[in-house]
C-alpha cells in the first residue's frame, strides 16, 4: 500500500463550514502535485477531547510516509501544548505534516528543523502554562483585594430536594435514616445531608 495524503478540517459549531479549510488544503495539494486520498471532517469545538475531535482516530490511521495537511494548527488542537503532543507524535510515526496558514511544513524526519519545531512549541507551551498560572493567581488576589468571598456560596441555595421538603422533614421526624430517604428521591447521602443541614431540618 502506497503513501496517502489525508486532510483534516474541523469546524465548531452547525453553521459553521469547512469548505474554505476544504479548498484551501486542495488548493495547496494541487500546486506541490499532490492527490488528497482521503479526509476527516469534524464538527466539535476545540475544547472537545482528542477522541470527540477525531485526533486519535487521525493518528491511528496513519502510517510512515504519509502526509497530514490542515489549513491551520488551530484545527488539530486548541493550545500550543496540545498541539506539541501531535506533533511529537507525527514525528515518532514518520508522518509528514503540512499546516499552511503557518507556513509549516515537517517532513516527518529527525531532521534539525523538526527538532526546532518541537522545541520552539515545548517552549511555547510551557510559557503558555506560566501564563495561565499567573493569570489565574492574579485574578484571584485581585477578588481578594476587592473583598470578594471565592469559592462556592455558602448558604442554603436552591436544590431539587426544596419541593419536597414537608416530606422529607415528615420522614425524619418518623425516624427514618438519610441513606433510606436518599433512596426514596434517587439522590446520594452527601446531597440529601446538606439539604437536610442547610434547611435546618436535623
Amino acid at each position: 500500500m502506497g503513501t496517502k495524503v489525508i486532510g483534516y478540517v474541523r469546524v465548531s459549531t452547525d453553521k459553521q463550514t469547512t469548505d474554505n479549510q476544504k479548498l484551501a488544503i486542495l488548493d495547496y495539494a494541487n500546486k506541490s502535485g499532490m492527490k488528497v486520498n482521503d479526509w476527516i471532517k469534524v464538527n466539535a469545538s476545540s475544547r472537545r477531547t482528542p477522541t470527540e475531535r477525531r485526533i486519535d482516530e487521525l493518528l491511528g490511521r496513519v502510517q510512515s510516509g504519509d502526509t497530514i495537511i490542515t489549513a491551520e494548527l488551530s484545527r488539530l488542537a486548541r493550545s500550543v501544548g496540545q498541539i506539541a503532543i501531535i506533533v511529537n507524535e507525527l514525528l515518532k510515526k514518520k508522518v509528514r505534516l503540512i499546516a499552511i496558514k503557518e507556513a509549516i511544513s515537517l517532513t516527518g524526519k529527525q531532521d534539525i528543523q523538526s527538532k526546532v519545531v518541537i522545541t520552539m512549541f515545548s517552549l511555547f507551551a510551557e510559557i503558555e502554562r506560566d501564563l495561565i498560572s499567573e493569570r489565574t493567581k492574579e485574578g484571584l488576589a485581585r477578588a481578594r483585594g476587592q473583598g470578594k468571598i471565592l469559592g462556592r456560596p455558602k448558604g442554603k441555595g436552591k436544590s431539587k430536594l426544596d419541593q419536597y421538603q414537608d416530606e422529607i422533614e415528615g420522614y425524619l421526624n418518623k425516624g427514618l435514616n438519610l441513606t433510606n430517604i436518599a433512596r426514596i428521591y434517587g439522590v446520594s447521602w452527601t446531597s440529601l445531608k446538606h439539604f437536610v443541614v442547610s434547611r435546618n431540618l436535623a
